[in-house]
Formats: structure tokens, sequence, C-alpha cells
């Protein structure tokens, strides 16, 4: 008997609503078949792949994943488990051999999810497993085999279980990507600006968007260009496009709060070189949105975008009417006057330009902002010739929350670029999401204030019941704050 072909995803408990999402579009974009037991909200999902070689290629790309690992022996209770596990080692002793010579030195990991345990605990897990054959040395700085067992104790802090309700076992077979949040980190960007997109989330856009090497990229609302660095660093080749002539410029006000003024290197393109991926930056271009300049058989493999919802960025487009007066082009500079761009003509603008400008099968990747009172699936903006494969929410603050929409093109479209009868509209959309956005409710500012600060008080009794230290980052945070703004003082 051959080996389990099964796998442990180890997933970290964050932005756990495009867990799916991301999963789906990697199995897509590598043409992966698999088995799976899935639980959108649990960090551990076991799912088979047809080998190693497989796994390891959705690990390449995974930035949702921690860890993936190869199971041995999966139990909801400790009896079930070790049973299990016996089994494991009896039917597949000839092909684990390797595993367990004098020279393989290994090391045993606990991980708990929910659920403190003392090093006490932890060595006695350990301990349990004694029926294991090792016979080489422990290595916890470089072992050549590690081993992983790992006890999910529900997702619940106020209500943990007096049993775990899963325990796994497995050998280690790679990392997911998420060094590259940090790799990426906007804390340390050359060049980004009031609405610069979250490295995770920019990264998990570009896995959504199934880009691969070779492909092009376009962004219609670049900003600061963090979805095409994203984009790059998995091979793109990118290209951006802005109204806002003074940020893509880099003559904006600074975003940073230690920053007055901006360095005269600072650009789209120097964020590229940054990451050293300068080779597959295309250009960014000064246009209007709402006035395509691009030609009608510019095809792109993908575009990723975050528009301006209007409130830390204008939503603009170029004022078109009829001119009263003579504009002397040789002597005087003219400088078009700009209008609000309603959102709902944002996204029937965007949906019909992913649909002439697609190539079939290409993907659209964008965020819809809403107020949750306001949201229906109803809402989300239809066209005939791209498909909704994945629609994720983050909750924002207050009332509001924004949904990552992911569209394939299916057909190709027939109809010209501006006839917007194929986009299907819910009236909710023509309603200003700014307005709304601002709109005040029952609650005052002084009880939203108190209602917090109760909430921050319980998740951290829940968390020294759980036996975790538990650290007061806000006041850690003042503190961090009144010194470097002391420190800008003293040197000025």
């Amino acid at each position: 008997m051959s080996l389990s072909k099964k796998y442990i995803l180890w997933f970290a408990q964050e932005h756990v609503e495009f867990r799916a999402a991301e999963f789906d579009s990697l199995m897509k974009l590598f043409n992966i078949q698999h088995a799976d037991n899935i639980n959108d909200k649990k960090p551990f999902w076991t799912v088979e792949f047809p080998d190693d070689a497989v796994a390891l290629q959705y690990a390449s790309r995974s930035i949702a994943l921690r860890a993936i690992f190869k199971l041995w022996s999966h139990g909801k209770n400790y009896e079930i488990f070790h049973k299990n596990l016996n089994h494991f080692l009896e039917q597949n002793q000839a092909h684990q051999s390797w595993l367990f010579k004098q020279e393989t030195s290994f090391k045993i990991t606990v991980e708990t999810y929910n659920k403190h345990l003392s090093q006490k605990e932890k060595i006695e897990r350990i301990e349990s497993l004694d029926y294991l054959p090792l016979k080489g040395v422990v290595d916890l700085q470089s072992p050549k085999v590690e081993w992983w067992y790992a006890e999910f104790w529900g997702l619940d802090p106020t209500d943990v279980p007096n049993k775990p309700e899963d325990i796994f076992f497995g050998r280690w077979l790679a990392n997911g990507q998420r060094h590259l949040i940090k790799e990426i980190s906007l804390k340390n960007r050359k060049f980004i600006g009031n609405t610069s997109m979250d490295a995770q989330l920019s990264l998990l856009m570009a896995n959504q968007a199934l880009v691969k090497p070779g492909d092009i990229v376009f962004d219609p609302f670049v900003g600061t260009g963090s979805l095409l660095v994203s984009a790059a660093k998995f091979g793109g080749y990118v290209l951006g496009a802005d109204i806002d002539f003074m940020m893509l410029h880099a003559r904006a006000r600074p975003s940073r709060i230690t920053q007055r003024v901006r360095e005269k290197d600072e650009s789209v393109r120097a964020n590229l070189e940054q990451y050293n991926c300068s080779d597959r930056y295309l250009d960014v271009v000064i246009a209007d949105f709402s006035n395509t300049l691009w030609r009608n058989d510019l095809k792109f493999d993908s575009i990723i975008t975050d528009p301006p919802y209007g409130i830390r960025e204008a939503t603009e487009k170029v004022e078109t009417k009829p001119s009263k007066t003579e504009i002397n082009k040789s002597t005087t500079l003219h400088y078009p006057s700009t209008s609000h761009y309603a959102l709902h003509h944002l996204y029937e603008d965007l949906l019909m330009f992913a649909s002439k400008h697609l190539k079939l099968g290409g993907r659209l990747v964008f965020w819809l902002p809403f107020c949750r009172n306001d949201y229906t699936d109803d809402i989300i903006p239809k066209h005939a010739s791209l498909t909704l494969i994945s629609n994720s929410e983050q909750i924002l603050m207050g009332r509001t929350s924004r949904r990552l929409l992911t569209y394939e093109k299916h057909v190709e479209s027939n109809h010209s670029l501006y006839d917007k009868g194929k986009v299907i509209l819910h009236p909710t959309l023509t309603l200003d999401f700014r307005e709304r956005y601002f709109e005040s409710d029952d609650v005052s500012r002084s009880e939203k204030r108190m209602h917090k600060a109760k909430q921050r008080e319980q998740g951290r009794l829940e968390a020294l019941k759980r036996g975790k230290v538990v650290t007061d980052g806000r006041s850690f945070k003042c503190t961090m704050n009144r010194q470097r703004f002391k420190e800008i003082e003293e040197n000025n």
C-alpha cells in the first residue's frame, strides 16, 4: 500500500473570508485535481492531492497558507488518533523506513489553536508518540525531518471545550508564501499614498486574478502601484493608469507622519525597482477612465484594481462640456476641469471595459464598497460576458464593508464599449456611498468608545483565561508615538 496522499493545510486566521477563494483560484491556476474536507473557518483543512509535487506547487503561491504537512493521522479524540497513527505505521512500513534511519535528525513541534499548553503538557504530547520508531538525534535548529502534532480546540475563545475537537499528526513539507507580506510591506516601501493597498490583500488579489509569469496585468486606478507590485512579484508585466497627476508624479502630500516632503525619486517605478521587479514594469499613464484611450484590440490577461470610493480619495473624471471659447494651442496651456465620477457609473464602465479588453478566460478583480444595511446579493454588478467567481467580504468600520469581487470572462463581447445595456446595476448602487458613509446613526461617539473599550477588556480577560500573555498594545503605541514626535522636535 502506498503512502497516503492526504495533506494538512494550516492557515493563518487572518482574512478568513478570502481563504476559499484563493484556494479555488490556485487549484485552477495549476490545474490541480483534489478532494477535500473543508470548513472555511477552521485553520486546519485536510485535502487530498495527487502527490507531494502538486502539494508543493500550491504552497509556492498561497498567501493564506502557513504550512502544509503530509497527513499521517487524524482523530476526533486521543484514542482514535493513536489507533490511526499505529495503523498508518503498520501499513506503510516499507515506504517510511528512510525517515527513521540513524542519520536522520528530527524535531517534533506541538501546535494548538484556541488553547494554551504549558511546556510540560507539550512534552507529554510528544512522549505519547513514543511508539514512533525514531532512531536519529533531535535537532531543533536544522533537522532533516520535521514532525508536527496539532490540536484544534474550537473557534470560540469564550467557550473552549474540555477536549480537542481534532488532532493531527504529519510531516512538514513546506511553508506558504506569507513571507512576501513582510517583504513588500507598506512600512518600508519607497512610494505610498493614503489608500495604498495592504500587502497581504494585494497578494491575495493577484492570486485570485490567476497572475502567472508573462501575463499582462492592468490597474486602471493605479494610485501608488501596490497592486502592480504584487502582480509583478508573481511574474506579471504590469501597466497602470490614473487621473491623479499629482499622485503619479509623487507631488501629493506625503502619507507618512514622519515625512514632510516627498523624495525626488519616489514613483511607481521606484517601488518595482525596490523589489527587483523593474524588468516587469511597462508604464503608468495619466488617463481618465471614463474616456478610454486604449485601442479596441488591446487585451489584458487580468485587470486588478481598487477604485476610489470618494472617502479618502476623490472620484473624478474629466468634465465634458462644450467649449465657448477657442483655445490657442500654440500659446496657452489648457487644464481640463474635472467633475464627480458617480460610483455606479464607474462600475458600469469597469465591467464594460473588462468585457472588451480582457482575454477569454481572463479575470477582473476589484473592490465594491457598501453599507451593510443595504447589502443583498442582488447589488453585485452583472455583465453578460462575465461570470462571478468569488465574493468575499471585508468589514471596514461602523456600518461599512467592502467586497472583493472576482469575475471571469467566459465569452467574447460583440457589443461596442459604450453599449452599456449588457451591464445590470442594482438601484442601491446609485446611492451616494460617501453620504451613506458619513450618515449619522442613533449611537453617539462616546457610546461607541465605551462599547469598544468593553470589547477590548472582555477579549483581554478571555486571553488571560487561555494562558496568553497580554500586553497593552494601545499604551505601547501611544508611548512610541510620543517618543517619535519628541525625536522629530529635537532634530529640528
